[in-house]
């Protein structure tokens, strides 16, 4: 059963065990199956999954000629220890109908909840931690793919938070969407120690729209990789906000419509999330 079989299915229980939860990807669909493509992805806890998701998502695929973007919901976060306020089925269900219809935009499992031991009402989880996502995705795609990380600067900025964070520019090319005016002076140094980061020169991409602005960062082993920034990026979109706004307006189901995907709106409304 391939990736796209199975992701077309219900959601998964967040229950079922960490193997069901990596088999039900194969890394892109067929945009990674083939030698050569290039694929970015981004995690996220899409609570919900808003127009600044899709906005990044579109202007990393114009600017550095992406063949897909996977979404990949997390199941428990370690620097959130007060989760999501929507389930993982959910969020994966509002994920599945905010890219729809839009080239190479796909969901992944890579990221999905994590069993450990705990008791059959009250299941534990494991945290979920990008240099695993990576890791696996890695090892899933062909030979000859290129795998990115698409991150907002404010993730980015708390890179040294992360775990085994000095490896995750190398797992995959790290690619951080900035807002307008947001300064990136900072860039050096919010790099976890060891690494360094230097300007290069970027390829030619006036015909996507979108800036790019590229450097090349390297560790104290003396190993390169690239490194992307999208400057000015216009999404000053904060699903927090959202949430709020629809808290704050009970029975009105156009709450955060003008935020959000028509479908998700719409899912929010009819399974009354958000809402106390």
């Amino acid at each position: 059963m391939n990736w796209r079989e199975r992701d077309s299915g219900p959601a998964p229980s967040a229950t079922a065990g960490q193997s069901e939860a990596r088999a039900a990807f194969v890394g892109g669909g067929r945009a990674a199956s083939s030698g050569g493509s290039r694929v970015a992805f981004l995690g996220g806890s899409f609570d919900p999954p808003h127009l600044g998701h899709l906005a990044v998502a579109r202007a990393a695929r114009a600017a550095l000629a992406l063949d897909a973007v996977l979404f990949a919901p997390v199941g428990k976060q370690p620097l959130k220890p007060e989760g999501p306020a929507a389930s993982f089925e959910d969020r994966l269900a509002m994920t599945r109908l905010a890219i729809a219809g839009d080239p190479g935009f796909e969901v992944s499992l890579v990221d999905a909840p994590r069993p450990s031991a705990g008791s059959k009402t009250t299941p534990n989880y494991t945290p979920n931690y990008t240099i695993d996502a990576l890791e696996t995705l890695r090892a899933s795609l062909a030979p000859g793919c290129t795998l990115f990380c698409l991150m907002g600067a404010d993730s980015f900025f708390g890179l040294r938070r992360w775990h085994r964070a000095v490896e995750i520019p190398f797992a995959a090319v790290l690619i951080v969407a900035s807002r307008p005016g947001q300064p990136l002076d900072g860039l050096k140094d919010a790099l976890p120690p060891g690494l360094s980061l230097e300007p290069a020169p970027a390829a030619d991409n006036s015909g996507s729209g979108v800036e790019v602005r590229a450097f090349s960062l390297s560790n104290e082993a003396g190993r390169r990789t690239a490194f992307y920034v999208l400057p000015d990026l216009d999404v000053e979109i904060s699903a927090a906000e959202i949430r709020a706004q629809i808290e704050a307006a009970p029975g009105n189901a156009a709450a955060g419509r003008s935020l959000l995907p028509e479908a998700v709106c719409d899912y929010i409304a009819e399974h009354n999330l958000y809402r106390s």
